[in-house]
């Protein structure tokens, strides 16, 4: 195992390491949710009252779990919002450790003299409702003592966003400096600044699109059956069931299946060729492709920190995101916007490619430039966590208006 890994949530080019090893070597566990009880590491918690859902559905409390870096000023006009991505949670810097079974995802990015300089700005970032690193989620314990579970009500991008206001208002955050989201967290992004445009000053829309349009869904859908597919689900029921009882091989296999659409065939083909994982021949001799052993691992490492409770109910938020829904259609929408606004791309980003965001800028009233910003990356979705210098490039550019 001595591939350089990058994926949604790990740290670019780090390497397997012998704790990956370890952890691999142990049975999963029936979730790899964040429990009360565990750890609580750089989290902070904010807790409110009854939350309603677009749908009608009621919970009686919710809690947000988040982490800071750098300080609000007196003003309190220096804070910005960093929305993390499906896989994500609130650690977006800092090192693995108790209560963090992964480093930073976007270190190169947040600290002090990166590019959302920490001894400038005050940087927040919530794990999402519906999440499972802290944030109220179907792994939460209901109010009957036991959890959610296939309880849990249908979320959408704009009750996450409600939930992240609720948020704001308890740290006395009336404006954000800047409002920052990549993949999940662009659809955030860009539904904060439609439906709260006095409140966000800068946008952020990274590898995002106005729209999870058919061919996503589809994708998202056949990710989510493959959970619901494998017999230890037990129909969202799972919690109680032993480690490597509970349904690790759908989740970890949802979780390849999504790897494919982060990465570019360009990136996979030059990494791994045809190349074999050991001496053991693929070819009728019961070996392995290199590019089966990596796809192997992550699902397998995965399974460790997610839930696929949670799992579910975030990429069915995803499914439901539309910026014009009941606005009078995408454009009429995004012309509420206020913001300076970045609207930045990868070229070959398969998942959520360029025309999305290409259809973004072309609404916003106040752009930084005259289009989509679009890097050019191997990486394919992944680039905008990787390619850490050129998005920290445009970010600056933006925190600098």
């Amino acid at each position: 195992m001595d591939w350089q890994t990058t994926s949604e949530d790990t740290v670019p080019s780090a390497p397997v390491t012998e704790a990956d090893v370890r952890l691999l070597r142990a049975r999963p566990p029936a979730t790899g949710a964040w429990r009360d009880g565990d750890p609580v590491g750089g989290r902070r918690f904010a807790a409110f009252g009854s939350f309603r859902t677009e749908s009608g559905a009621e919970l009686p409390g919710i809690r947000l779990a988040y982490e800071t870096w750098g300080e609000l000023n007196a003003a309190r006009d220096n804070a910005v919002l960093v929305l993390h991505a499906l896989t994500g949670d609130s650690h977006v810097r800092g090192d693995a450790g108790a209560g963090h079974p992964t480093a930073g995802w976007w270190e190169d990015i947040v600290g002090p003299g990166a590019a959302l300089d920490t001894d400038r700005w005050f940087v927040i970032a919530p794990n999402m409702l519906g999440g499972c690193q802290g944030s109220t989620g179907p792994a939460s314990i209901a109010p009957d003592g036991y959890e959610w579970a296939s309880r849990f009500p249908y979320l959408t991008i704009r009750d996450q966003v409600a939930a992240q206001v609720r948020l704001a208002d308890a740290l006395g955050i009336d404006t954000w400096a800047a409002v920052i989201g990549g993949s999940m967290g662009g659809m955030h992004a860009l539904e904060w600044a439609v439906t709260h445009p006095a409140r966000v000053e800068r946008l952020a829309v990274l590898s995002s699109p106005p729209v999870t349009t058919a061919d996503q869904i589809a994708l998202n859908t056949v990710q989510l059956e493959t959970i619901r597919m494998d017999p230890r689900y037990q129909g969202g029921e799972y919690y109680d069931l032993a480690d490597g009882d509970g349904p690790h091989r759908g989740l970890a296999l949802a979780r390849r299946m999504a790897l494919l659409n982060y990465r570019s065939p360009i990136e996979l083909n030059q990494r791994f060729q045809r190349s074999w994982q050991s001496d053991v021949s693929p070819l009728g001799h019961g070996g392995r492709f290199a590019v089966e052993s990596y796809l192997d691992f992550h699902g397998n490492k995965f399974t460790r920190r997610f839930d696929a409770n949670s799992y579910i109910t975030l990429v069915e938020a995803m499914n439901s995101h539309d910026v014009g829904r009941g606005r009078g259609g995408v454009e009429e929408a995004l012309h509420a916007v206020t913001a300076t606004t970045l609207v930045l791309g990868i070229d070959s980003d398969r998942l959520f490619p360029v025309d999305g965001q290409q259809r973004i800028a072309r609404s916003i009233r106040h752009l930084l430039d005259d289009d989509a910003v679009v890097l050019t990356s191997d990486f394919g979705h992944d680039g905008f966590l990787i390619e850490t210098d050129a998005v920290g490039t445009q970010l600056r550019r933006l925190l600098d208006t």
